[in-house]
């Protein structure tokens, strides 16, 4: 009888499989490892590699691991500010996430998987999880006539709701950026934890929170510019809003209504909130994902009507990194939003396109809502 596999084939699975009982066999390898003065040294096991560098958002630049005579690279760097940031290896010149660290980024494409590095503060941070009453997050499968498929939503309710029959609640329609998903306000935004001490400490209304997915055209698909938000804007408008309307108390006019999202997301916010007025009365973009050439057909009609806009609109609210490469159609868009006498807020930060801005824009921007 003839083997399925050849002699050669044989033997390497089993070589394969000696090396990786010898990898299982040595002691685990500790990394990150976060010392008490913020100092953190990145480990890894690799024998045979010739190269490791390492490049994260607590750092400019990338920066060498030095390798063991056992073959284990390890580089410390820091002290680091406490805060919640993403890391990567590059191991002979690909790029990959920390095997030995459990905290993963991921979203809808493989390009936006790091790994997670979490510097804790001596005191709880706004996004972290303290003992105050929790609101609930409620996945949603639905169906979306206007793209014909079943997709999936997620929902933010605030503390009590299930007990408070009696009560309507205003809705926040929060977005996510290129490469996620409908849980990454959720997963890396801490969106509940961050709205759970806002209530608590009395800085915020109750609210339902409505994260979609926020691709109307399937990742990675080619399409002509601005056919992506025209697609997801038919979903949200015709399928989301009235799907969340019936299952939910909410309020159901432009007055209790919100919406805002982060690049991508940011971006889709900003064309369909300022092209539907008679929809929402408070709109924002974090570090949005917008084009300067753009704006004549994105929101020509809303500049051209300052006076409708600022009746209209409680609240139009942009921030940005400085460091962002898309800060500079943030600051066009907002001097032409001056130009034109349109009320808005322009939050100018440090930093770059990361959650750590855009958790810090969403504290400063719920309390300011309904």
């Amino acid at each position: 009888m003839r083997l399925p596999y050849s002699a050669r084939q044989i033997k390497s699975v089993a070589l394969g499989c000696l090396s990786a009982a010898a990898v299982w066999a040595q002691a685990p390898v500790h990394s990150p490892e976060i010392a008490a003065d913020g100092r953190v040294t990145f480990r890894l096991a690799a024998p045979s590699a010739s190269s490791v560098s390492l490049t994260g958002e607590f750092m400019k630049g990338s920066k060498a691991l030095e390798k063991s005579a056992a073959g284990l690279w390890s580089v410390t760097v820091g002290p680091i500010a406490p805060e919640i940031y993403n890391y990567n290896f590059t191991i002979d010149g690909v790029r990959t996430i920390d095997p030995a660290n459990p905290k993963v980024k991921t979203g809808s494409t493989p390009s936006t998987i790091q790994s997670i590095l979490e510097i804790p503060n001596l005191q709880p941070a706004f996004y972290d999880a303290r003992p105050v009453p929790h609101g609930e997050i409620r996945t949603h499968w639905y169906e979306s006539k206007a793209l014909n498929t079943t997709r999936r939503l997620t929902v933010y309710t605030p503390p009590g709701y299930d007990r408070s029959a009696g009560n309507r609640y205003p809705v926040l329609y929060l977005f996510h950026g290129a490469n996620a998903d409908e849980t990454a306000w959720t997963r890396l935004g801490r969106v509940n934890l961050i709205l759970d001490n806002l209530l608590a400490d009395g800085k915020s209304k109750p609210f339902l929170v409505v994260m979609p997915f926020g691709y109307g055209v399937p990742p990675g698909t080619p399409s002509a510019p601005g056919a992506n938000t025209a697609a997801f804007s038919r979903d949200l408008l015709e399928d989301v809003i009235p799907f969340v309307e019936s299952h939910y108390r909410a309020y159901t006019d432009r007055e209790h209504r919100a919406i805002a999202g982060l690049s991508m997301g940011g971006g889709e916010a900003l064309a369909i909130g300022l092209n539907h007025l008679e929809q929402f009365s408070y709109v924002s973009g974090f570090s949005p994902g917008i084009r300067i050439p753009e704006f004549p057909k994105s929101y020509g009609t809303f500049l051209s009507n300052p006076k409708v806009a600022n009746q209209k609109l409680h609240l139009l609210w942009l921030g940005c990194g400085t460091d962002d490469s898309l800060f500079p159609a943030s600051d066009a868009l907002s001097k032409q939003l001056d130009d034109a006498g349109i009320k808005h807020v322009f939050k100018r930060s440090e930093g770059a396109h990361t959650w750590i801005n855009w958790r810090h824009y969403l504290n400063e921007f719920a309390p300011l809502l309904f």
